[in-house]
Parts: C-alpha cells; sequence; structure tokens
C-alpha cells in the first residue's frame, strides 16, 4: 500500500490531514527501528530509595536536580559492571569494554529527541555536570547540536521525571548495550519489617541488550545505582 491509497483508506472513514515529517525525524525513527528490531531488548523495572539524596538536596548549596546525582551513581555503577559499559562487536565475538565513562542524556524539544553526550562524568562533580547539562540541553532545544555532541556514549539516561509516568521500556542507543529510564519520584509506604514507613522511591527502568547482559547482572545493576545515590547523600553530608 503506498502513501496515496494509506490516505484514500483513512478518508474513507472520516476527514484527516497530513503533517509531513522532518528529515531528523525520519532519521530517527530509521535509528529506533534498526535498534529494537536488531537488539533483544529486556527491561527490569525497579524502585530506589532515595529519602536520604532528597534531604541533603534540599540543604546543598549547589543547585541540581535528581538526575545529576542518578549521572553520578551509573557512573559508579558501570565502575562495579564493567560489561555495562561496553559494546558488542557487529560480529558478536568480541564485548568492547570502555574506560572511560562518558553518559548520554535524552533531551526532548521542539526538534525532536536529541541525546547530548556528557563526556568523563567519572572526573566531574555534581556541580560541573549540572552546568554542563543545563548548557547543551539549552543548545539543543535551540538550534540542535552537531554529531560530535551526541556521539561516543557509553550509557544513556532518559528522563520523563518532569512530565509524569511510573515505568516504561526505553530503546537502547547502539553501540551501547543499556539504558537507564526514570520516572518522578513517589511517597510510598515501605515496609521496614515492624512497621510502614513513608519512603521516597525512585522508579527505574533499565533496558538491556540480552545478548550481554542477563536478567540477574541488571537487577544488581540497579541496585548498585540505589547504593550509590544514599552513599553520594551521606558522603555529601558529611563534607
Amino acid at each position: 500500500m503506498n502513501d496515496t491509497s494509506f490516505e484514500d483508506y483513512l478518508t474513507g472513514f472520516g476527514t484527516i490531514e497530513t503533517a509531513k515529517r522532518t528529515r531528523f525525524q525520519k532519521i530517527v525513527a530509521k535509528t529506533m527501528v534498526a535498534n529494537a528490531t536488531a537488539i533483544p531488548h529486556v527491561t527490569h523495572h525497579d524502585s530506589v530509595d532515595v529519602t536520604a539524596l532528597e534531604a541533603y538536596r534540599k540543604h546543598s548549596n549547589v543547585k541540581a536536580s535528581p538526575l545529576i546525582y542518578l549521572i553520578k551513581a551509573v557512573v559508579a555503577a558501570l565502575r562495579e559492571s564493567p560489561q555495562f559499559n561496553a559494546s558488542l562487536a557487529p560480529d558478536g565475538e568480541t564485548l568492547v569494554l570502555k574506560r572511560y565513562f562518558h553518559i548520554g542524556i535524552a533531551v526532548d524539544g521542539p526538534l525532536g529527541l536529541l541525546v547530548p553526550v556528557l563526556q568523563d562524568c567519572d572526573a566531574k562533580d555534581v556541580g560541573a555536570i549540572a552546568a554542563e547539562l543545563r548548557e547543551v540541553s539549552t543548545l539543543a532545544r535551540a538550534k540542535g547540536l552537531p554529531m560530535e555532541r551526541m556521539s561516543g556514549g557509553c550509557f544513556s539516561i532518559s528522563s520523563l521525571g518532569g512530565i509524569g509516568g511510573h515505568y516504561f521500556t526505553p530503546i537502547i542507543n547502539a553501540p551501547e548495550v543499556a539504558i537507564l529510564g526514570v520516572t518522578g519520584i513517589r511517597t510510598e509506604p515501605v515496609w521496614t519489617g515492624e512497621t510502614f514507613e513513608p519512603r521516597l522511591m525512585l522508579p527505574l527502568s533499565l533496558s538491556y541488550d540480552h545478548r550481554v547482559i542477563n536478567g540477574a547482572d541488571a537487577a544488581r545493576f540497579v541496585r548498585r545505582i540505589g547504593d550509590a545515590l544514599a552513599a553520594l547523600a551521606a558522603q555529601s553530608s558529611g563534607d
């Protein structure tokens, strides 16, 4: 069915209008289809406790969203789980382990979905990452980004925290082997063994390449992110 006959078919049910997709939108769509088709995706959903982190953030002199701390926690988890900081060679014979930590952050804007890459996040503090993300996000929404600013990522994060939802299934950004989806923090009752306590919980959705990563490793990786967020809060509070 060609485009004309398809439009004629839909017109038979009522009035329609058409909108031409931009070249960039078509490129992104083609890439998404290729990644979703070629990579065996599995998504692990969990929530991590960020009560301590949020208490620290409220009194911190550094103005940074939970996403910034999540970037640092992901770097810590990647150090402990090097198979997540890797790329599978096209022939499937070799796993290339990366010794650098470049994190891609999905940014939604008028030009479509862009994923700027923040380089060397292991060597930058929370304030520096926050400032860089603000700068690159503004540029992405206003003018778009050159390919060099969106290349070389090790791991990507897609955040819907400011919009809504609970869990979702992000598509891996090849040649990466995993991507983390995050939504807004929720207050939930958590059983302590004796009673329920209100805790601030951050929902996380980890999509991973099942050729490289198994389910147990994915579950442990998300737990490590939670542990790293708690450690960041404890370390920062003690500074």
